[in-house]
């Protein structure tokens, strides 16, 4: 690995949460909490809740309960609390500080302290038992990034239902999916979004995927733009919501009782319908959110995100939690021109700034000018998760957006972890692309083919004991969630991912299992290949995939998108080749570097590499609906041919 770009200062670690942490258990370093919070796990949990200032209903009688195996552990047993207490408890002493700021894409802005924003919460959770709702039951959320998609998630929790966030780029039958799985009894949504200067009519898809699912009783609409008559069966939100009263009951929860169905897309079947309870993934989010992003009251997280995204739900939940300022977007990060993201950190004096490597890597050729038109000085933390890093981009994020000053946290889970595995601390060096630490709590290794745990070796990612925030399954299939995590190795959870640790105890991840190359008898992250690929001039973004060769036993294949000046050619694809090879070896020389107008990626800009390699095999893609573009993988089979 290459050396640290970023090292500790007084500036981080002084009023830090690891540090309050630190002289609360007595310890002297980082290293030291990192093993207590593996070695006294429940010591750690119970330190780490008691300073989050997390409140019980009813209190817990004991911290773990694994008689039924690490596959389904049980937190804090025996109590009792409410997720949207604890995300509004700051209202009691805070009630005037800010909670959360949203603008839309055309400019409007909407800012609600913790006393509004409880007060919106309870009038939701009123409107929401008047239509019909109960404890347990499902509620789909099919929003865009709105006030009062915060607002409803907290509600639906408030009153003991399940809330079902549904990406708001979703067609009908995608979204139909989840909310036929899950039961779902309403939807709440909105009549459109802007997206680019134009109106997205979301109205349209939510009430045609509610037409799919015969489980859907009503359509609650948020009238973002109020000129869209409603039909029987739907009602209006500023009519059934806001002549509520201003206050509602929080509904004891048992800390095990899930509150969200968050759902993942799955190789290859349906998507798989995450379980989240009250004492788990809003636990985690605030954790995470303390010892690697050490985000502090009064401080202001924005996150590039949707809802449909975990990253959604996990910066709303742990944000407040925490007592800080959580900023929301609707619209595109680019519009009505490529400052639009450092305007917004500008004007609303954004903290901590997330965003995802592909996301990056489409701002960066945007220009530096743009960056600094903007003052970016209230800037703290950078933060990255989603897919492993270039060099580039990730020096052009430190460097041109962090000024060299700022750590990027990068950061790695997933949804049915209910955060991160890995992540940074700023109590350590920083290496580029890497993770300078598992996350605490987590008891993460690398294990070699016979479950050993190694250093400075590939292997699997593995999670050796529980933690709040582990999923409670898939919803309505255990088995599935048995065979997807635990069927490798007994009793340890195999999260997919190749990794290697080196001897200084930082992290880099491969890429997902089934997306790593063994090629010449090594194994090969793809964004190894995707790095060097970029180096040349002309590449604007690569993607690696290994097929099957009848001697080498595997090869790779390099899909290439250009930048607008350069043109296909046969001396271009050997060229890029040539840059490959001079930085991989020989050994690794792609088979073949083809070029295409776009990668398959998610709203969230994940490529999807597994359905590259489908549609250039002519193999079954899986479930695509999670693609924002699934005319790119046309143009996969096209090349391929």
């Amino acid at each position: 690995m290459s050396n640290p770009i970023w090292f500790p200062s007084d500036a981080y670690t002084r009023g830090s949460h690891i540090e309050a942490l630190l002289k609360h258990l007595g310890l002297d370093s980082y290293e030291a909490l990192y093993r207590f919070s593996i070695e006294q796990s429940e010591a750690f949990w119970e330190a780490t809740l008691q300073l989050l200032g997390l409140e019980w209903l009813t209190p817990y009688r004991q911290v773990l309960d694994t008689s039924q195996g690490p596959q389904w552990p049980r937190w804090f047993v025996g109590g009792q609390l409410n997720l949207a207490y604890n995300a509004l408890h700051h209202a009691r002493t805070r009630k005037d500080a800010p909670a959360l700021i949203w603008e839309g894409e055309e400019g409007a802005v909407a800012r609600l302290s913790y006393g509004e924003l409880e007060a919106a919460v309870a009038q939701a959770a009123q409107a929401l038992r008047a239509l019909g709702i109960e404890r347990g039951d499902r509620v789909g959320l099919f929003l865009p990034m709105l006030p009062e998609t915060a607002i409803s998630a907290l509600a639906v929790a408030q009153i003991g239902a399940i809330f079902v966030p549904i990406f708001s780029g979703y067609a009908p039958e995608a979204a139909a999916t989840r909310l036929q799985d899950a039961e779902a009894r309403l939807v709440i949504t909105a009549d459109g979004f802007y997206r680019r200067g134009s109106r997205v009519d979301l109205l349209h898809n939510a009430r045609r995927a509610a037409a799919l699912s015969p489980s859907v009783e009503k359509l609650l609409v948020v009238r973002r733009f109020g000129d869209v008559a409603l039909a029987p069966g739907e009602v209006a939100w500023d009519e059934q919501v806001l002549h509520q009263p201003k206050s509602a009951a929080y509904e004891p929860m048992d800390s095990m009782d899930p509150f969200m169905l968050i759902y993942t897309s799955g190789t290859t079947g349906r998507p798989k319908g995450t379980v989240h309870y009250h004492a788990g993934f809003p636990i985690k989010a605030a954790q995470d959110m303390a010892h690697l992003f050490d985000l502090r009251p009064h401080e202001t997280l924005f996150w590039f995100t949707d809802m449909g995204w975990m990253m959604g739900p996990w910066a709303i939940l742990g944000t407040l939690t925490i007592g800080g300022t959580l900023l929301l977007y609707e619209g595109a990060p680019d519009y009505p021109n490529p400052g639009r993201l450092w305007a917004l950190c500008e004007r609303h004096k954004v903290t901590h700034l997330g965003l995802s490597p592909t996301l990056v890597r489409a701002l960066m050729p945007l220009g530096d000018e743009w960056v600094r038109q903007h003052d970016l000085s209230s800037l703290r933390m950078l933060g990255s998760t989603g897919e492993p890093w270039n060099l580039e981009p990730y020096l052009w994020f430190f460097r041109s957006v962090g000024q060299g000053r700022l750590p990027i946290i990068n950061y790695s889970g997933g949804t049915e972890i209910g955060g991160g595995i890995l992540g940074c601390t700023t109590w350590r060096p920083i290496k580029p692309m890497g993770f300078n630490t598992a996350v605490p709590g987590m008891h993460a290794e690398v294990l070699d083919s016979t479950g050993r745990p190694v250093r400075e070796e590939v292997g699997e990612l593995a999670v050796l004991a529980p933690w709040p925030g582990q999923t409670k399954g898939f919803w309505k299939a255990p088995e599935r969630y048995l065979e997807t995590y635990w069927q490798r190795f007994e009793n340890i959870w195999v999260h997919g991912d190749w990794a290697m640790v080196d001897r200084d105890g930082h992290w880099v991840i491969q890429g997902r299992s089934d997306d790593t190359l063994k090629i010449a008898g090594k194994r090969v992250g793809p964004a190894e290949y995707e790095s060097a690929a970029v180096e040349h001039p002309g590449v604007k973004e690569a993607a690696a995939i290994g097929i099957p060769h009848p001697v080498k036993g595997e090869v790779a294949v390099l899909f290439v998108v250009l930048r607008s000046d350069h043109t296909p050619s046969p001396d271009l694809e050997q060229a890029i080749a040539e840059t490959v090879t001079r930085r991989l070896g020989k050994a690794l020389k792609p088979e073949r570097v083809l070029f295409v107008p776009d990668l398959p990626k998610t709203r969230n800009a994940k490529v999807m590499r597994r359905v590259i390699r489908a549609a250039f095999l002519g193999q079954p893609p899986g479930d695509l609906s999670a693609l924002e573009n699934p005319q790119a993988v046309e143009a996969i089979r096209q090349a391929a041919q």
